[in-house]
Protein backbone atom coordinates (compact mmCIF):
# COMPACT_ATOMS: atom_id res chain seq x y z
CA UNK A 1 0.00 0.00 0.00
CA UNK A 2 1.31 3.44 -0.94
CA UNK A 3 0.74 4.93 2.53
CA UNK A 4 2.87 2.26 4.16
CA UNK A 5 5.67 2.77 1.64
CA UNK A 6 5.78 6.52 2.29
CA UNK A 7 5.58 6.11 6.06
CA UNK A 8 8.62 3.82 5.96
CA UNK A 9 10.79 6.45 4.23
CA UNK A 10 14.04 6.88 6.17
CA UNK A 11 14.98 10.53 6.56
CA UNK A 12 18.70 9.65 6.62
CA UNK A 13 18.39 8.84 2.91
CA UNK A 14 17.66 12.52 2.23
CA UNK A 15 20.79 14.10 3.56
CA UNK A 16 23.82 15.85 2.12
CA UNK A 17 26.79 17.73 3.54
CA UNK A 18 26.07 21.46 3.90
CA UNK A 19 29.11 23.44 5.09
CA UNK A 20 28.28 26.56 7.09
CA UNK A 21 30.07 28.77 4.57
CA UNK A 22 27.57 27.72 1.88
CA UNK A 23 24.61 29.04 3.86
CA UNK A 24 23.74 32.54 2.65
CA UNK A 25 23.76 34.66 5.80
CA UNK A 26 22.75 37.84 3.95
CA UNK A 27 20.85 38.47 0.70
CA UNK A 28 22.50 39.80 -2.43
CA UNK A 29 22.24 43.53 -3.01
CA UNK A 30 19.87 42.97 -5.94
CA UNK A 31 17.17 40.33 -5.50
CA UNK A 32 16.96 39.21 -9.11
CA UNK A 33 20.71 38.68 -9.51
CA UNK A 34 20.57 35.51 -7.41
CA UNK A 35 21.65 32.49 -9.40
CA UNK A 36 19.08 30.15 -10.93
CA UNK A 37 19.81 26.50 -11.70
CA UNK A 38 17.54 25.12 -14.43
CA UNK A 39 17.19 21.34 -14.54
CA UNK A 40 15.47 19.11 -17.09
CA UNK A 41 13.29 20.32 -19.91
CA UNK A 42 9.92 22.00 -19.57
CA UNK A 43 6.96 19.86 -20.61
CA UNK A 44 5.43 21.00 -23.88
CA UNK A 45 1.94 20.42 -22.50
CA UNK A 46 0.84 19.78 -18.96
CA UNK A 47 -1.41 16.87 -18.15
CA UNK A 48 -3.38 16.91 -14.93
CA UNK A 49 -5.66 14.03 -15.79
CA UNK A 50 -5.00 10.72 -14.00
CA UNK A 51 -4.48 8.03 -16.64
CA UNK A 52 -2.49 5.17 -15.17
CA UNK A 53 -1.83 5.42 -11.46
CA UNK A 54 0.23 2.25 -11.27
CA UNK A 55 2.54 3.39 -14.04
CA UNK A 56 3.11 6.68 -12.19
CA UNK A 57 3.72 4.87 -8.92
CA UNK A 58 6.39 2.69 -10.56
CA UNK A 59 8.14 5.85 -11.75
CA UNK A 60 7.97 7.48 -8.35
CA UNK A 61 9.29 4.56 -6.37
CA UNK A 62 12.07 3.54 -8.72
CA UNK A 63 15.54 5.05 -8.90
CA UNK A 64 15.94 7.70 -11.56
CA UNK A 65 19.13 7.27 -13.56
CA UNK A 66 18.49 9.56 -16.52
CA UNK A 67 21.36 11.96 -17.11
CA UNK A 68 20.18 15.47 -16.32
CA UNK A 69 21.12 18.63 -18.17
CA UNK A 70 21.60 21.91 -16.34
CA UNK A 71 21.81 25.59 -17.15
CA UNK A 72 23.00 28.32 -14.82
CA UNK A 73 21.44 31.75 -15.11
CA UNK A 74 19.98 34.50 -12.91
CA UNK A 75 16.42 35.13 -11.80
CA UNK A 76 16.25 38.27 -13.92
CA UNK A 77 16.27 35.96 -16.97
CA UNK A 78 13.66 33.52 -15.64
CA UNK A 79 11.25 34.23 -18.50
CA UNK A 80 13.76 32.70 -20.94
CA UNK A 81 13.38 29.32 -19.26
CA UNK A 82 9.58 29.08 -19.01
CA UNK A 83 7.08 28.17 -21.75
CA UNK A 84 5.03 31.16 -22.87
CA UNK A 85 1.81 29.59 -21.58
CA UNK A 86 3.15 29.04 -18.06
CA UNK A 87 1.01 29.93 -15.07
CA UNK A 88 2.98 30.98 -11.97
CA UNK A 89 1.44 30.84 -8.51
CA UNK A 90 2.86 32.94 -5.67
CA UNK A 91 2.26 32.94 -1.91
CA UNK A 92 1.48 36.50 -0.86
CA UNK A 93 1.72 35.97 2.89
CA UNK A 94 3.54 38.65 4.87
CA UNK A 95 6.09 37.97 7.59
CA UNK A 96 5.10 39.52 10.89
CA UNK A 97 7.47 40.82 13.53
CA UNK A 98 6.81 37.77 15.68
CA UNK A 99 9.64 38.16 18.23
CA UNK A 100 8.84 40.38 21.22
CA UNK A 101 11.53 41.08 23.83
CA UNK A 102 10.69 42.03 27.41
CA UNK A 103 13.45 43.29 29.69
CA UNK A 104 13.08 42.47 33.37
CA UNK A 105 13.97 45.06 36.06
CA UNK A 106 16.95 42.85 36.92
CA UNK A 107 18.26 43.25 33.35
CA UNK A 108 17.37 39.79 32.05
CA UNK A 109 15.53 39.44 28.76
CA UNK A 110 12.57 37.17 28.05
CA UNK A 111 11.65 36.55 24.43
CA UNK A 112 8.15 35.65 23.27
CA UNK A 113 8.01 34.11 19.80
CA UNK A 114 4.45 34.26 18.44
CA UNK A 115 3.73 30.98 16.63
CA UNK A 116 0.00 30.95 15.90
CA UNK A 117 -3.24 32.26 17.39
CA UNK A 118 -5.28 30.34 19.93
CA UNK A 119 -7.91 28.03 18.47
CA UNK A 120 -10.69 30.38 19.68
CA UNK A 121 -10.03 32.39 16.50
CA UNK A 122 -11.17 30.93 13.17
CA UNK A 123 -8.01 31.97 11.32
CA UNK A 124 -4.85 34.06 11.54
CA UNK A 125 -6.39 37.12 9.89
CA UNK A 126 -9.14 37.30 12.50
CA UNK A 127 -6.59 37.02 15.30
CA UNK A 128 -4.36 39.67 13.73
CA UNK A 129 -7.28 42.10 13.66
CA UNK A 130 -8.06 41.71 17.37
CA UNK A 131 -7.91 45.01 19.26
CA UNK A 132 -6.81 45.61 22.82
CA UNK A 133 -6.19 41.96 23.69
CA UNK A 134 -5.45 38.63 22.01
CA UNK A 135 -4.30 35.13 22.91
CA UNK A 136 -1.41 33.57 21.04
CA UNK A 137 0.64 30.38 21.24
CA UNK A 138 4.26 31.34 21.87
CA UNK A 139 7.68 29.92 22.48
CA UNK A 140 9.18 31.53 25.57
CA UNK A 141 12.90 32.10 25.75
CA UNK A 142 13.99 32.37 29.36
CA UNK A 143 10.73 30.96 30.75
CA UNK A 144 12.37 29.95 34.05
CA UNK A 145 13.19 33.61 34.69
CA UNK A 146 9.53 34.64 34.31
CA UNK A 147 8.36 34.83 37.94
CA UNK A 148 5.91 37.73 37.71
CA UNK A 149 2.24 37.51 36.73
CA UNK A 150 2.80 39.97 33.89
CA UNK A 151 5.63 41.02 31.63
CA UNK A 152 5.38 44.66 30.66
CA UNK A 153 7.08 47.09 28.32
CA UNK A 154 6.51 50.58 26.99
CA UNK A 155 6.61 51.28 23.27
CA UNK A 156 6.72 54.73 21.75
CA UNK A 157 4.79 55.21 18.51
CA UNK A 158 4.49 58.66 16.94
CA UNK A 159 5.13 60.32 20.28
CA UNK A 160 2.59 58.22 22.18
CA UNK A 161 3.43 55.72 24.89
CA UNK A 162 1.85 52.28 24.49
CA UNK A 163 1.97 49.81 27.37
CA UNK A 164 2.17 46.18 26.30
CA UNK A 165 1.57 43.39 28.81
CA UNK A 166 1.92 39.61 28.51
CA UNK A 167 0.35 36.99 30.81
CA UNK A 168 0.79 33.22 30.79
CA UNK A 169 -2.58 31.52 30.42
CA UNK A 170 -1.51 27.90 30.02
CA UNK A 171 1.48 25.73 29.17
CA UNK A 172 1.22 23.20 26.34
CA UNK A 173 3.51 20.43 25.18
CA UNK A 174 5.46 22.65 22.79
CA UNK A 175 4.36 26.22 23.56
CA UNK A 176 2.73 28.55 26.06
CA UNK A 177 -0.63 30.22 25.58
CA UNK A 178 0.01 33.92 26.16
CA UNK A 179 -2.53 36.70 26.55
CA UNK A 180 -1.30 40.03 25.20
CA UNK A 181 -3.01 43.29 26.10
CA UNK A 182 -2.11 46.84 25.16
CA UNK A 183 -3.20 50.31 26.20
CA UNK A 184 -4.14 51.62 22.73
CA UNK A 185 -7.38 49.67 22.44
CA UNK A 186 -8.09 50.87 18.91
CA UNK A 187 -4.85 49.33 17.64
CA UNK A 188 -4.91 45.86 16.07
CA UNK A 189 -2.47 43.15 17.06
CA UNK A 190 -0.92 43.29 13.59
CA UNK A 191 -0.26 47.02 14.02
CA UNK A 192 1.18 46.39 17.47
CA UNK A 193 3.59 43.74 16.18
CA UNK A 194 4.86 46.11 13.49
CA UNK A 195 5.84 48.50 16.27
CA UNK A 196 6.85 46.20 19.11
CA UNK A 197 8.23 43.10 17.42
CA UNK A 198 11.30 41.99 15.52
CA UNK A 199 11.58 40.01 12.26
CA UNK A 200 12.09 36.31 13.09
CA UNK A 201 15.06 35.28 10.96
CA UNK A 202 15.61 31.53 10.45
CA UNK A 203 17.66 30.04 13.31
CA UNK A 204 20.30 28.64 10.95
CA UNK A 205 21.38 32.18 9.99
CA UNK A 206 22.72 32.43 13.53
CA UNK A 207 22.69 36.22 13.63
CA UNK A 208 20.63 39.11 14.95
CA UNK A 209 18.15 40.69 12.55
CA UNK A 210 19.29 43.98 11.06
CA UNK A 211 17.17 46.90 9.86
CA UNK A 212 17.61 45.79 6.26
CA UNK A 213 16.00 42.41 7.05
CA UNK A 214 12.64 44.11 7.60
CA UNK A 215 12.57 44.72 3.84
CA UNK A 216 14.69 41.92 2.42
CA UNK A 217 13.11 39.06 4.39
CA UNK A 218 9.83 39.97 2.72
CA UNK A 219 8.65 39.45 -0.86
CA UNK A 220 7.86 42.56 -2.87
CA UNK A 221 4.26 41.31 -3.23
CA UNK A 222 3.68 40.40 0.45
CA UNK A 223 0.13 41.37 1.41
CA UNK A 224 -1.47 39.38 4.25
CA UNK A 225 0.05 39.40 7.76
CA UNK A 226 0.51 35.99 9.31
CA UNK A 227 3.83 34.22 8.63
CA UNK A 228 6.78 33.74 10.95
CA UNK A 229 8.98 32.73 8.01
CA UNK A 230 9.15 34.07 4.47
CA UNK A 231 8.15 32.08 1.39
CA UNK A 232 11.78 32.41 0.37
CA UNK A 233 11.55 31.38 -3.29
CA UNK A 234 9.67 34.62 -3.85
CA UNK A 235 12.44 36.78 -2.38
CA UNK A 236 14.17 36.79 -5.79
CA UNK A 237 11.31 38.43 -7.69
CA UNK A 238 11.30 42.10 -8.61
CA UNK A 239 9.05 44.33 -10.69
CA UNK A 240 11.58 43.90 -13.49
CA UNK A 241 11.21 40.11 -13.40
CA UNK A 242 7.43 40.43 -13.39
CA UNK A 243 7.60 42.76 -16.40
CA UNK A 244 9.74 40.32 -18.39
CA UNK A 245 7.39 37.46 -17.56
CA UNK A 246 4.37 39.48 -18.66
CA UNK A 247 6.11 40.50 -21.89
CA UNK A 248 6.39 36.82 -22.80
CA UNK A 249 2.73 36.19 -21.98
CA UNK A 250 3.45 34.29 -18.76
CA UNK A 251 0.66 34.91 -16.25
CA UNK A 252 0.51 34.77 -12.46
CA UNK A 253 -1.92 34.59 -9.56
CA UNK A 254 -1.72 34.48 -5.78
CA UNK A 255 -2.67 32.21 -2.91
CA UNK A 256 -1.95 32.62 0.79
CA UNK A 257 -0.31 30.11 3.10
CA UNK A 258 0.82 31.51 6.42
CA UNK A 259 4.15 29.86 7.12
CA UNK A 260 4.54 28.57 10.66
CA UNK A 261 7.66 27.93 12.70
CA UNK A 262 7.15 24.25 11.94
CA UNK A 263 8.82 24.85 8.60
CA UNK A 264 12.12 24.85 10.54
CA UNK A 265 11.15 21.83 12.64
CA UNK A 266 13.75 19.11 12.09
CA UNK A 267 12.68 15.57 11.31
CA UNK A 268 13.91 13.81 14.43
CA UNK A 269 12.21 10.48 13.73
CA UNK A 270 14.07 7.82 11.76
CA UNK A 271 10.98 6.95 9.71
CA UNK A 272 8.44 9.46 8.41
CA UNK A 273 5.54 7.63 10.07
CA UNK A 274 6.80 8.97 13.41
CA UNK A 275 7.07 12.59 12.24
CA UNK A 276 4.11 14.91 12.74
CA UNK A 277 3.84 17.43 9.91
CA UNK A 278 3.00 20.97 10.99
CA UNK A 279 -0.42 22.38 10.04
CA UNK A 280 -0.69 25.80 8.41
CA UNK A 281 -3.52 28.12 7.37
CA UNK A 282 -4.27 28.55 3.67
CA UNK A 283 -6.51 31.23 2.18
CA UNK A 284 -7.67 30.81 -1.42
CA UNK A 285 -10.35 32.76 -3.30
CA UNK A 286 -13.05 31.28 -5.52
CA UNK A 287 -11.76 33.43 -8.38
CA UNK A 288 -8.34 31.81 -8.03
CA UNK A 289 -9.84 28.31 -8.23
CA UNK A 290 -11.79 29.37 -11.33
CA UNK A 291 -8.58 30.68 -12.86
CA UNK A 292 -6.72 27.49 -11.94
CA UNK A 293 -9.44 25.34 -13.51
CA UNK A 294 -8.97 27.17 -16.78
CA UNK A 295 -5.19 26.65 -16.73
CA UNK A 296 -4.98 22.90 -16.08
CA UNK A 297 -3.77 22.28 -19.61
CA UNK A 298 -0.84 24.67 -19.18
CA UNK A 299 2.39 24.32 -17.19
CA UNK A 300 1.46 25.31 -13.63
CA UNK A 301 4.56 26.37 -11.70
CA UNK A 302 4.30 27.28 -8.01
CA UNK A 303 6.90 29.67 -6.68
CA UNK A 304 8.01 28.02 -3.48
CA UNK A 305 7.10 24.90 -1.56
CA UNK A 306 4.31 26.72 0.29
CA UNK A 307 2.58 27.57 -2.98
CA UNK A 308 2.97 23.96 -4.10
CA UNK A 309 1.53 22.61 -0.85
CA UNK A 310 -1.42 24.97 -1.20
CA UNK A 311 -2.12 23.97 -4.80
CA UNK A 312 -1.90 20.26 -4.15
CA UNK A 313 -4.05 20.61 -1.02
CA UNK A 314 -6.86 22.03 -3.16
CA UNK A 315 -7.16 18.71 -4.97
CA UNK A 316 -7.64 16.76 -1.74
CA UNK A 317 -10.06 19.33 -0.37
CA UNK A 318 -12.06 18.95 -3.59
CA UNK A 319 -12.06 15.17 -3.20
CA UNK A 320 -13.46 15.54 0.31
CA UNK A 321 -16.32 17.70 -0.96
CA UNK A 322 -17.08 14.98 -3.49
CA UNK A 323 -17.18 12.38 -0.72
CA UNK A 324 -19.33 14.58 1.49
CA UNK A 325 -21.01 17.56 -0.25
CA UNK A 326 -22.39 18.79 3.11
CA UNK A 327 -19.04 18.69 4.92
CA UNK A 328 -18.52 21.51 7.43
CA UNK A 329 -15.75 24.04 6.91
CA UNK A 330 -14.23 23.01 10.25
CA UNK A 331 -13.86 19.45 8.94
CA UNK A 332 -12.61 20.42 5.49
CA UNK A 333 -8.88 20.16 6.14
CA UNK A 334 -6.01 18.12 4.72
CA UNK A 335 -4.36 15.75 7.17
CA UNK A 336 -0.80 14.51 6.85
CA UNK A 337 -1.53 11.12 5.27
CA UNK A 338 -4.71 11.96 3.34
CA UNK A 339 -3.02 11.91 -0.10
CA UNK A 340 -1.77 8.38 0.50
CA UNK A 341 -4.83 6.90 2.19
CA UNK A 342 -7.81 8.45 0.39
CA UNK A 343 -9.18 5.72 -1.85
CA UNK A 344 -12.46 3.86 -2.31
CA UNK A 345 -12.18 2.18 1.08
CA UNK A 346 -12.18 5.59 2.79
CA UNK A 347 -15.27 6.94 1.04
CA UNK A 348 -17.39 3.90 0.17
CA UNK A 349 -20.64 5.85 0.13
CA UNK A 350 -19.49 7.61 -3.02
CA UNK A 351 -17.25 4.81 -4.32
CA UNK A 352 -14.53 7.38 -4.89
CA UNK A 353 -11.01 6.39 -5.79
CA UNK A 354 -8.45 9.18 -5.86
CA UNK A 355 -6.47 7.24 -8.44
CA UNK A 356 -9.17 7.89 -11.06
CA UNK A 357 -10.36 11.43 -10.28
CA UNK A 358 -8.82 14.26 -12.26
CA UNK A 359 -7.84 17.67 -10.93
CA UNK A 360 -10.57 19.34 -12.99
CA UNK A 361 -13.30 17.22 -11.39
CA UNK A 362 -11.98 17.72 -7.85
CA UNK A 363 -11.53 21.48 -8.26
CA UNK A 364 -14.97 21.88 -9.80
CA UNK A 365 -16.45 20.07 -6.81
CA UNK A 366 -14.58 22.32 -4.39
CA UNK A 367 -15.79 25.41 -6.22
CA UNK A 368 -19.38 24.13 -6.18
CA UNK A 369 -19.11 23.48 -2.43
CA UNK A 370 -17.88 27.05 -1.85
CA UNK A 371 -20.79 28.43 -3.85
CA UNK A 372 -23.25 26.32 -1.84
CA UNK A 373 -21.65 27.56 1.38
CA UNK A 374 -21.69 31.15 0.02
CA UNK A 375 -17.92 31.43 0.52
CA UNK A 376 -15.78 33.64 -1.67
CA UNK A 377 -12.67 32.75 0.36
CA UNK A 378 -11.65 29.28 1.51
CA UNK A 379 -9.71 29.57 4.77
CA UNK A 380 -8.67 26.28 6.32
CA UNK A 381 -5.65 24.27 7.45
CA UNK A 382 -3.42 21.86 5.58
CA UNK A 383 -1.01 19.36 7.05
CA UNK A 384 -0.11 17.82 3.70
CA UNK A 385 3.25 16.12 3.44
CA UNK A 386 4.61 15.67 -0.08
CA UNK A 387 7.20 12.91 -0.15
CA UNK A 388 8.54 10.40 -2.69
CA UNK A 389 5.58 8.31 -3.78
CA UNK A 390 3.25 11.30 -4.02
CA UNK A 391 1.41 11.71 -7.33
CA UNK A 392 1.19 15.37 -8.31
CA UNK A 393 -2.31 16.43 -9.29
CA UNK A 394 -1.84 20.11 -10.16
CA UNK A 395 1.80 21.20 -10.31
CA UNK A 396 4.00 20.84 -13.40
CA UNK A 397 7.20 22.18 -11.88
CA UNK A 398 8.61 24.27 -9.07
CA UNK A 399 10.75 27.33 -8.46
CA UNK A 400 12.44 26.95 -5.09
CA UNK A 401 15.54 27.57 -2.99
CA UNK A 402 17.95 24.86 -1.82
CA UNK A 403 16.74 23.32 1.43
CA UNK A 404 18.20 21.88 4.59
CA UNK A 405 19.34 18.26 4.72
CA UNK A 406 16.83 15.80 6.22
CA UNK A 407 13.93 18.23 5.92
CA UNK A 408 10.38 17.75 4.67
CA UNK A 409 11.14 20.42 2.06
CA UNK A 410 13.86 18.24 0.61
CA UNK A 411 11.42 15.31 0.58
CA UNK A 412 9.08 17.48 -1.50
CA UNK A 413 11.82 18.18 -4.04
CA UNK A 414 12.64 14.46 -4.21
CA UNK A 415 8.95 13.68 -4.77
CA UNK A 416 8.97 15.99 -7.79
CA UNK A 417 12.22 14.96 -9.50
CA UNK A 418 13.08 11.56 -8.02
CA UNK A 419 16.59 10.53 -7.03
CA UNK A 420 18.07 13.18 -9.30
CA UNK A 421 17.70 15.60 -6.36
CA UNK A 422 21.16 14.39 -5.31
CA UNK A 423 22.65 15.29 -8.66
CA UNK A 424 20.86 18.65 -8.60
CA UNK A 425 22.22 19.52 -5.17
CA UNK A 426 25.72 18.30 -6.04
CA UNK A 427 25.67 20.47 -9.15
CA UNK A 428 24.63 23.48 -7.08
CA UNK A 429 27.30 22.78 -4.49
CA UNK A 430 30.02 22.34 -7.12
CA UNK A 431 29.03 25.60 -8.84
CA UNK A 432 29.16 27.82 -5.76
CA UNK A 433 25.41 28.25 -5.29
CA UNK A 434 24.29 29.82 -2.02
CA UNK A 435 21.91 27.72 0.09
CA UNK A 436 18.79 28.20 2.24
CA UNK A 437 16.55 31.25 2.78
CA UNK A 438 18.75 34.06 1.46
CA UNK A 439 20.42 31.81 -1.08
CA UNK A 440 20.00 31.00 -4.76
CA UNK A 441 17.36 28.77 -6.29
CA UNK A 442 16.36 26.38 -9.03
CA UNK A 443 13.67 25.69 -11.62
CA UNK A 444 12.74 22.01 -11.72
CA UNK A 445 10.07 20.06 -13.58
CA UNK A 446 7.80 17.23 -12.57
CA UNK A 447 9.53 13.99 -13.57
CA UNK A 448 6.14 12.30 -13.77
CA UNK A 449 5.16 14.54 -16.70
CA UNK A 450 8.37 14.40 -18.74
Amino acid sequence: MLAEQVKKIQIKDYSYELPDERIAKFPLENRDQSKLLIANQAPTQASHEVNDFHEVLDLETSSTTTQQTYQIDQYLNLANHLPANSFLVFNNTKVVEARILFQKPTGGVIELFCLEPDSIYPDITSAMLQKGTVQWKCLVGGAKKWKEEFLEKTIIDQGQNITLRARRVAQGAEAYLIEFSWSQAQMSFAELLHIAGLIPLPPYLNRVAENSDAERYQTVYAKHDGSVAAPTAGLHFTEGVFASLAAKGITKDFVTLHVGAGTFKPVKADAMEDHEMHAEFIDVSDSFIENLLGRLGDPIVPVGTTSMRTLESLYWLGLKTMANPTINLADLTVHQWDPYEMNSSNVPQKNLDARTISASIALASLLQWMQTQKLSQLITKTQIIIAPGYQFRICSGLITNFHQPQSTLLLLVAALIGDTWKELYNHAMNNEFRFLSYGDGCLIWNAQAI
